[in-house]
């Protein structure tokens, strides 16, 4: 069985020295960087997740998440990175959910919400349990309720279940409005400019109501596909 060590001694033998320093000094988290392009973390994984079951996957992902270098939680996050987990996917989701808790940046913040938002894609009955986070005194973890639900915003033909969860988030974003940290307008804007490539009015009446108070920039980042 693949360990986390040895899977880090193989990452840092693939890495960059120059692109790790940069990547310290852009992220500021006290995490190891070992300057790894993502195409090379993207197919590492891929291989991996088919090569090994999901509890090996689960456990290895653990290990990797909680150790001290980035690239090892980014790529427990792409392990667990998977449309259809059979048969039962509660574990995987439940560890996603746990490490939202603990999120100290956006980078794996957002590597670690797309493997979520494919888990409350699965079952949207999980959206229950992201609605506790927009009160978390984690920034990461506030933001990581409109991270992960993107995949609403995108979809071109939501069923019943999936236009509700639209909704919901949009009630949710209303709510963030007032947090006046730049992450988080981003993180409102990047949904409401998602969600405009497929219902336009949503989101110039969200603009024109409770986004009101959003800030100039996140207005015109959402306003983007909009105008052209």
């Amino acid at each position: 069985m693949t360990t986390a060590a040895q899977l880090v001694t193989d990452l840092r033998a693939l890495g960059d020295a120059d692109k790790a320093a940069e990547m310290a000094a852009y992220h500021k988290t006290g995490r190891v960087f070992l300057g790894v392009p993502a195409a090379v973390l993207d197919g590492l994984a891929r291989d991996m997740r088919r090569a090994l079951p999901l509890r090996e996957r689960c456990a290895l992902a653990q290990d990797l998440w909680h150790g001290d270098v980035h690239e090892g939680g980014i790529f427990a996050a792409k392990l667990l990175t998977q449309a259809r987990i059979r048969p039962d996917d509660e574990q995987v989701w439940q560890i996603i959910a746990d490490w939202a808790q603990g999120f100290d940046s956006w980078a794996l913040a957002d590597h670690a919400a797309i493997a979520g938002g494919k888990r409350l894609q699965a079952d949207t009955r999980r959206l229950d349990a992201v609605a506790g986070w927009l009160e978390a005194p984690n920034l990461w973890t506030r933001r990581a309720a409109l991270v992960m639900t993107l995949p609403f915003a995108r979809l071109p033909f939501p069923n019943p279940a999936e236009r509700a969860a639209r909704a919901r988030v949009l009630d949710w974003a209303a709510r963030l409005v007032p947090d006046r940290d730049r992450f988080m307008q981003k993180a409102i804007a990047w949904w409401l400019r998602e969600l405009s490539r497929r219902d336009p009015a949503a989101v110039t009446g969200f603009l024109d109501g409770p986004g009101a108070g959003l800030s100039a920039a996140a207005r015109r980042e959402a306003l983007r596909i909009v105008q052209g």
